[in-house]
C-alpha cells in the first residue's frame, strides 16, 4: 500500500465571540418590529372585513362555485345532443346526495357515444328537449282540472 499523506490536525476556532457579536449589532440596527401594518380602528376594520370574507363570502361563493362545476356533466350532455341526457342529470342530482362520488360517472358518460342507441334508433343524437316535452301527468292519465267559470 502507498503511504497516504497525513492529515494536519485541524484546530477547532470558537465561533462564540463572532456569533454573539453579530447579533448584537444586528439587533442594534435593526427597526422595531410591529405585528400588523394598521393600528387602532383601522385594524379593527381590517379584521372585521377578513371576518366577513372568510365566514359568509368564501363559503358561499364555494358552494357557487361546486354547483357550476357539479352540473358540467349536464352542460356537455346538452350541448353534444347525448339521448341520455335525462340519465346524466338525475346522476348529477344523485352525486350531490353521494357526495360527488357519482360526479365523475356522469363527466364519462357524458363525453361518450351512445353506441346501443344509434344501433337502435339509427342516430347518436337525441331531438332538442323544448317546452313541450315536459311530462303531463294529469292530462296524460285522462284526468283533467276543472274549469271554474
Amino acid at each position: 500500500m502507498p503511504n497516504k499523506p497525513s492529515r494536519r490536525p485541524t484546530t477547532h476556532r470558537s465561533r462564540l465571540p463572532w456569533m454573539a457579536a453579530a447579533t448584537v449589532i444586528a439587533s442594534a440596527l435593526a427597526p422595531s418590529a410591529q405585528a400588523s401594518l394598521f393600528s387602532g380602528e383601522t385594524l379593527d376594520a381590517v379584521a372585521n372585513g377578513a371576518a366577513w370574507v372568510v365566514l359568509f363570502i368564501a363559503p358561499l361563493a364555494a358552494i357557487g362555485i361546486f354547483l357550476i362545476i357539479h352540473i358540467l356533466p349536464e352542460k356537455i350532455a346538452e350541448k353534444k345532443k347525448h339521448p341520455q341526457l335525462d340519465a346524466i342529470k338525475t346522476l348529477c342530482l344523485l352525486s350531490l346526495v353521494f357526495g360527488g362520488m357519482l360526479w365523475p360517472l356522469a363527466w364519462l358518460w357524458a363525453y361518450t357515444k351512445p353506441v346501443v342507441h344509434k344501433l337502435a334508433y339509427g342516430t347518436d343524437t337525441a331531438e332538442p328537449h323544448g317546452a313541450d316535452d315536459a311530462l303531463h301527468p294529469l292530462a296524460d292519465a285522462g284526468v283533467e282540472k276543472k274549469k271554474e267559470s
